[in-house]
């Protein structure tokens, strides 16, 4: 219970200071990310791409996204299914323009398109883009704490080895808590 916590009470700090970023560290920050997923071998060679909506302070996916359109590759974005335990699932978008506020106001597919189906031959021409609120050197990520990404990769080995982390550098701590349910990103990218 002590690891949940530690976890709640470092989620409260980093954010605070993620939210107090100024528009031009946050720019160049974007920037940044956008040039080194660009330009990372797994993004070329992918042609399914898995990639959260950025919201409020996180690090700006947006021109990653659009690239990623127009290069053609298959681009797909979460949204959260209700019920008792809520799951995340993957849809297919063609252009942004298809989002709506969703989730805790969190841009969304309407969740009426094709949606992302996992087999271990597939996720080797995917890659994932996960947000997190921590991360460290181990690759150990704090997340939101609804364990959505968890959830989702914990039944898809082969998925898990094309998960890439982002962030601003703010967010990169020395060690963070992490227990076995936690799904470690196979690369984290802090800039």
């Amino acid at each position: 219970m002590e690891h949940n916590s530690e976890k709640r009470e470092i989620r409260r700090s980093i954010l605070r200071e993620r939210d107090s970023l100024s528009p031009e560290a946050r720019k160049k920050g974007d920037t940044l990310l956008t040039e080194r997923i660009l330009g990372h071998q797994w993004f070329y060679r992918a042609e399914y791409l898995l990639c959260y909506v950025s919201y409020g302070s996180e690090i700006s996916t947006r021109d990653v996204l659009r690239e990623a359109l127009k290069a053609g590759k298959k681009v797909y974005v979460p949204k959260v299914l209700g019920g008792e335990e809520p799951q995340m699932a993957f849809f297919r978008i063609e252009a942004p323009e298809e989002l709506a506020t969703g989730y805790r106001g969190i841009p969304e597919p309407p969740g009426d398109t094709e949606m992302y189906a996992y087999s271990p031959d597939r996720a080797q021409r995917t890659l994932v883009l996960m947000p997190g609120v921590a991360f460290d050197p181990f690759r150990n990520r704090i997340g939101y704490g609804k364990g959505f990404y968890d959830r989702f990769l914990a039944d898809k080995p082969q998925l898990q080895l094309r998960t890439i982390a982002v962030g601003y550098r703010c967010q990169m701590l020395e060690e963070l808590p992490a227990d076995h349910r936690d799904i470690r990103p196979y690369q984290v990218i802090c800039v």
